[in-house]
This record gives structure tokens, sequence and C-alpha cells, in this order.
């Protein structure tokens, strides 16, 4: 339950709205303390004749159980079938749900596709071949029921079906032997390590930490923000200032998608909305030198859903100052006068991870000394597959003897309340075109010039950018005011994506993720338009709550508070080296908010981490030389706190 905005601007949607509530958001403000005398139920959501249909509820844990016991019961319908394609009972099976559940409005029914429980590893890339469609839009569990079944291409009316015409030799066999451990392609375990193995590098602050945390509010250099996780939607950011100036107002995840292909069923069928499985619900704890720098700061978040009591994660966020490994700015100065000047580029990091059924997204938000915020995931963990048929290479590549890499693209999007010096902004589109003139001093001859080109884009239809077209290399959230040199306060907009097609509009269930047509789209801020999605897009996409592509309604946003929202994503067809797992390297997307024209110099320049040394001057010197005062800082090992981790305690899943 949250109720008055934290920051003192605007009210926001959440279950209940009381008069007066204290806030932890962003502390250091002083907020009112009195009991809520009032309450009613916000259903911004429901559409004029209708609110959320019960259909389009996400599972919950016990109905997963539920359905579980279910197909395993149905299992006894196919003993001799299973006995000899899956050596089953011996071999462990485990189930593995797809998302739509469903063709049209009001469908509850979801393929579950079948795979090998192998213990300790990563049992999504051993499809056995079969896969079920259980109906289970009964509240009543006796009403459910096995719709269809899919084995080796063919599908069948049911299991009992799938048995006779295994014992009438009509059904095309592929055998797969249970996974013994030597034979596990898929385990992360490392070989044995060495006597004399070196341990890697370790990062760590030798004079302590330059930031500070208290409670959910980060102060670090010039920057300061408040941060929370929604249990939902993941990590949000609030407040985010540089200096007394606020540049953000909101900087929050809203979905992340992910769109697969396949010859089989419940590959091709998927469309997974992870903010229905909860982004946040499962962002479980990081694990300290892996994950995170050892000595990064790591902060517990509660969560409430499905319980009547608050369940705790434990350091489910991680806050660190990294040097990124380039300089900020740097010039080694051999003509005219000698000098050397640059600057480390040191950052701020607060990070949390979500494991999404197989997927591992790693979230970032990075702040840099120049005023510059990035926004950047990164994807690992196992590929989710297909039993390999004869025409699978068609939707990935084969990476094992029964496995199919299926081809998905994945996309992100984010809300971005960018507030540049204040609420009243402008959407500028700056790029450049080629002019042709006659040259000056030679009228003859002509030359073709980069000029800038430059326009206010009014219309919330001229500010939406389709994911596959052009889109303005500079896109600016403006403001009136100016900065010492004439020019108007921006905060620039930079996207760094690759991301695959979007859905096509001719689906029926586009319109429920219809925030991925667009790169980048720019709205008037509403109250009833807090989000770009909602969780009951993903098991009713046919007819969904909220629509994203109702925001843009050709209303004026010159001089207006306004909201960016951002998709970034990548296409990934699987390959041979994403076995066992994924790797970040080349799989990371995001984009940039960078001051244009905000400052009127680099405010990086007033950092404290600046070297500057000219010839006549010892560069070895300590008081000179910053970076020379490291080797006498760091000579001593820092003393490391124990390692611990607890994740695996009362964990439990669907």
């Amino acid at each position: 339950m949250e109720g008055f905005d934290p920051l003192g601007r605007r009210w926001r949607w959440f279950s209940l709205e009381a008069s007066r509530i204290q806030t932890s958001l962003n502390p250091g403000r002083s907020s009112p303390k009195s009991e809520a005398t009032t309450h009613r139920d916000i259903k911004f959501l429901c559409k004029v004749s209708k609110c959320m249909p019960y259909h389009s509820r996400p599972v919950t844990e016990k109905e997963y159980r539920d359905i579980d016991l279910f197909i395993f019961r149905e299992l006894s319908e196919a003993p001799t079938f299973l006995k000899e394609c899956c050596e089953y009972p011996e071999m462990n099976l485990t189930t593995l749900t797809t998302a739509p559940r469903g063709l049209e409005s009001g469908d509850r029914a979801t393929w579950f596709v079948l795979f090998q429980n192998v213990f300790g590893s990563g049992y999504f890339i051993y499809p056995v071949g079969l896969e079920i469609l259980v109906d289970h839009s009964g509240l009543d569990l006796s009403q459910w029921k096995v719709k269809s079944v899919f084995y080796n291409g063919q599908y069948y009316q049911d299991l009992a079906q799938l048995e006779k015409d295994y014992k009438d030799r009509l059904v095309k066999e592929v055998r797969v032997k249970r996974i013994q451990p030597e034979g596990d392609f898929a385990s992360m375990k490392p070989p044995p390590l060495p006597p004399s193995a070196p341990a890697g590098p370790l990062q760590f602050e030798p004079q302590g930490k330059r930031y500070s945390l208290t409670g959910s509010h980060v102060a670090y250099q010039s920057w300061s923000f408040a941060f929370g996780m929604n249990v939902n939607t993941g990590p949000r950011l609030f407040d985010i200032r540089f200096g007394t100036e606020r540049i953000v107002y909101e900087l929050s995840l809203q979905e992340a998608l992910a769109t697969y292909g396949s010859d089989c069923p419940g590959g091709m069928v998927t469309r997974y909305m992870d903010g229905s499985l909860g982004i946040g619900k499962f962002s479980f704890e990081l694990v300290k030198g892996v994950d995170c720098p050892y000595t990064a700061t790591y902060v517990d978040r509660h969560y409430l859903i499905e319980s009547n009591a608050p369940k705790l994660h434990k350091n489910s966020f991680c806050i660190f100052e990294h040097d990124m490994g380039v300089p900020l700015r740097r010039h080694f100065s051999n003509m005219g006068s000698f000098y050397y000047g640059g600057l480390a580029n040191s950052a701020l990091v607060l990070r949390a991870i979500s494991t999404l059924i197989n997927y591992d997204y790693v979230w970032d938000f990075v702040f840099y000394q120049n005023g510059a915020i990035e926004v950047k995931v990164h994807a690992t963990g196992y590929i989710s597959s297909s039993f390999f048929t004869g025409k699978g290479k068609a939707y990935g590549n084969r990476v094992g003897e029964h496995t199919l890499g299926t081809m998905h693209s994945h996309l992100m999007n984010y809300k971005v309340d960018l507030d540049v010096e204040g609420t009243k902004n402008s959407l500028v589109a700056l790029d450049m075109a080629f002019e042709t003139v006659q040259v000056p001093w030679s009228p003859k001859h002509q030359i073709q010039r980069p000029v800038l080109t430059s326009r206010v884009l009014d219309k919330e239809e001229e500010a939406a950018f389709l994911l596959d077209g052009k889109a303005p290399r500079y896109l600016h959230f403006t403001t009136s005011k100016e900065n010492q040199w004439g020019h108007q306060r921006s905060y620039r907009i930079q996207v760094v994506s690759f991301a695959g097609e979007h859905l096509p509009e001719a689906s029926t269930m586009e319109k429920s993720i219809s925030w991925g047509r667009y790169k980048v789209a720019v709205t008037k801020r509403k109250e009833e338009e807090m989000t770009s999605t909602c969780i009951y897009n993903q098991n009713d996409p046919w007819d969904p709550l909220v629509v994203f592509a109702d925001f843009i309604d050709n209303e004026t946003i010159s001089n207006e508070d306004l909201v960016a929202w951002i998709s970034v994503g990548f296409l990934h067809v699987p390959h041979a080296e994403d076995i066992p797992t994924t790797t970040t390297v080349g799989n990371g997307v995001g984009f940039f908010l960078r001051p244009y024209n905000y400052f009127g110099v680099d405010p990086s320049v007033k950092s404290m981490d600046s070297v500057y040394f000219t010839p006549g001057q010892d560069a070895e010197t300590c008081g000179l030389n910053r970076a020379a005062c490291l080797p006498k800082a760091a000579s001593c090992s820092p003393r490391l706190p124990r390692f611990a981790f607890t994740a695996f305690q009362n964990l439990t899943g669907p």
C-alpha cells in the first residue's frame, strides 16, 4: 500500500489511497504522521464497461502445483509409451509453463513442455519431446482436462490416444536416455581447480566508500536518488538529482517481453510478459564477488504477494562505485605546450538481478560524474529449448542431441519521467543533413557540407518512433531556460539497442504489448497512464486492460509535463556457445540520459579524481597526482566481510 506521493508533487496509483501516509522512499523529507482516515478502490485499469476478468489473473504458485499434480496423474494414461520413449518413471520429469494461455479472450489453457529434470543443472535444455495442453479454466479442479498432446511433430487428442497409437506402431518414436552426471552438458560446475590457481582481481575502496546509503536514499558526489523494488515490475528510482536540481522524477522498468518461435506448440505460442511472473518477486540474493563486487553494499527488500505476511529477500540490491576501465576524459598534449590531463571513469552502480524461469536479467543504473545516467540490462542464464525435429533449423540451431535452441527476441520497456528545470518541457529532434553550396572563394565548384536540422515535436504522434524505423540521432527534453551560452538546457535520450522485429499489429494479441511498437514514445503525463502495461495483459492479451498505443492520441506535448517510454532489446538465435548458459558479453542493451547544454561546462571538471601535470612537475608526487597516492593507500589488503549466502532458505517454487 502506498498513497501520497513521496516526492510531494503528484498522486500515484496503488490499491489503496490514503489521506496522509508517511513514506520512507525519500528519506530526509518530512511527511505528516497520521493514520489513514479514508480509503477508496482505484480502478483506473478498468474499462468503461468492465473490470478485470477473473480468467486474466496471473497463475499462482498453488495453481502451478495443482497443474503439476494433474499432469503427472494424466501421465498414467500412457505408461508403455513413457517407459520406452523416456525411461519414465525412472527418469525424473518436470514441466515448464508457456504463456499466454489460449487463443482468444476467456481461454485459460496452457501448453506445458516436459523436460528431463537433471539435479543441479539446467533442465531447460533437456526436452523429451512431449508437450501437453491443459485447460485449467475451471475453479473446480475436477473440471480440468487435457485438450491436446504433442509428441515429436505429431498431435494427439490426449495421452490415452498417444498410448494406443504407440502400441499400434503409429508413433514416430525418439528414445531419450537418462542423463548421467558425466554426460550433463548443461552443468555449470567448474572443473577441479589446481592448488596453485590464482584468485581473480578484486575491486575495493582503499580509503573507504565514497557514497552513502540512508534507508532507500543514496548520495554519491553530486548525485542523489531514492530507489525501490516493485514486486511485479522490478527496480524503480525516484527523485534523481544532480546537485540540487531534479533531473528525473521517475525511472522505472515496466516490462520484459520474450517472444519465441519454434515448430513445437510450446515454443511457437510463447510470449512471456515477465511482469505477470514478478520481476521484483524473483529478484533474489546477490552473490558477493560474482554478481557484484565483493565489497559492494547489499540491500534487503521485502515483498508481499501470495502471502498474508511480507517475505524477505536478503541482499537483492547491490550498490558499488566502479572503475569503468576507460578514462572519462583525457588528453596528452605533445604540441604547443606539453601536459597531461585526465579523469578516471569512476561511476556509481545500482544493480538487481531477476531470475525469470530460465533467464537471468541484470538490471543496472549507472551514474557518471559528468551528469549522465546509463540504464542497461544484460541477459544470461539458460536458453529455453524445444525438442529437435527435422524442421527445427528454421527456428534456431541444434545445440544438443535432442535440443533445439529456439530463436526469440527480448524487449524491455522503461518509463522515464524527465523533469528538466521543472515539469514544463518540450521535445526537440536534432539531426544532420547535407546541403550543397557554392564554394565562396571558387564559385564554379560546389561542396556538400553538413548542417544541423532542428524541430520541436508538438504532438504525441510526432514523438512516437517505431522500433524498426528511423529516429533522430539527438532527441532532447528541453526547457525554455537557457545556459550561459544562450542554448536551451536539455537532456538527451540516446538508445543502444538491436531489437528484433515487433509482433505484427495484425496479431490478435499485439495490443497487449503495443508499447513494443516504439523504440521511443513521448507522451503527456497523466495519472491514468501510469504504466505501459499491467500484469493482467499476459493471460488475456486479446482483450488487454492496458493498451499503450492508446496513450498516443495527438495531444500537444510542447511545454508540458512529459514522459518518455523507451524500449530496448535484441534478437537471440541460440547457438552452441549458449551451452551451458548464455553469457552477458554482447547481450547487453540500454540507453543513456546525457546532459546537452544543461551545464556551462562538463561538471566532472570539478572531480577530485582529476589528474594534471606538466613536464616541469614531478608526476610521482602524491600531493600533485592522486594516482601516485594509490600504491600507498592500497598497500594493505582490505579486511573483507565473511562470505555468506542464504537465498536457498525458505525457497519455494511453482
